[in-house]
């Protein structure tokens, strides 16, 4: 079983790292990390690396896609068309298509949420359903056919655990939830909107306006609404 977990400059390492965990316990499985070259590739801390292992065109027909997301630069991997272009192709064959935190944003450029309920980090939602998906904020997971998005960073270990269990079984997955000790007992409960009080919301949003866009990652922006306008077919 082939596993592509996609990485970019920018990303968030949690996302992809967090899955990965689970996912490469899978019968069988090869991980690939996935870029337009090998190489290190600089996460959102701008000081740990990850690294791709495996190009686009070597990696044609994976049998799970896991795009992770990023904080700051998101909109540049939307705008990527190498990286969209081989979404949509690998899409039509892959028995799991997924997402971590804003990577749902980057399956939705390719087309593939178009009209699906899905969720992402809780500051993008409405960026979600502009893009024409249907948000599902409350929900930690989401699942439409082959499609798996889920939410904020954190969300991804839950979905690799999720996706471990829907294709090896329970008892797989309850094993490998022990072997890593995966048992969250948080110090604190604010890690939802509709959990944290207004001052800690109002504290999170600044942070992310502050880390937010670049004016590479506004060009970005622009570039992903112009193709989304101009790829709407006309009466």
């Amino acid at each position: 079983m082939q596993i592509a977990i996609v990485l970019y400059p920018g990303v968030t390492a949690l996302d992809a790292v967090g899955p990965y965990e689970f996912l490469r316990s899978l019968p069988e499985a090869e991980v690939r990390f996935i870029g337009p070259e090998p190489g290190p590739v600089v996460t959102d801390s701008g000081v740990l690396h990850l690294g791709v292992t495996h190009t686009y065109a070597e990696t044609p027909c994976p049998d799970i896609v896991l795009v992770p997301g990023s904080g700051p630069r998101t909109a540049s991997a939307m705008a990527d068309e190498e990286l969209i272009g081989w979404l949509r192709k690998v899409h039509e064959t892959t028995t799991w298509t997924t997402s971590v935190c804003t990577g749902a944003l980057i399956l939705a450029t390719a087309g593939i949420l178009t009209g699906k309920p899905a969720t992402t980090h809780w500051s993008v939602q409405r960026a979600l359903g502009a893009m024409g998906a249907e948000p599902r904020p409350d929900e930690r997971i989401v699942r439409v056919g082959k499609v798996a998005t889920a939410a904020g960073v954190s969300a991804g270990l839950d979905l690799g655990l999720w996706l471990v269990g829907e294709i090896a079984g329970r008892d797989h997955a309850e094993m490998v939830q022990l072997y890593i000790e995966y048992d969250p007992q948080p110090p604190f409960d604010s890690g939802h909107p509709s959990k944290a009080r207004k001052e800690i919301l109002d504290r999170a949003n600044a942070l992310g306006r502050r880390i937010a866009f670049t004016p590479t990652e506004m060009r970005a922006v622009a570039k992903v609404a112009w193709r989304k306008v101009f790829s709407r077919p006309h009466a």
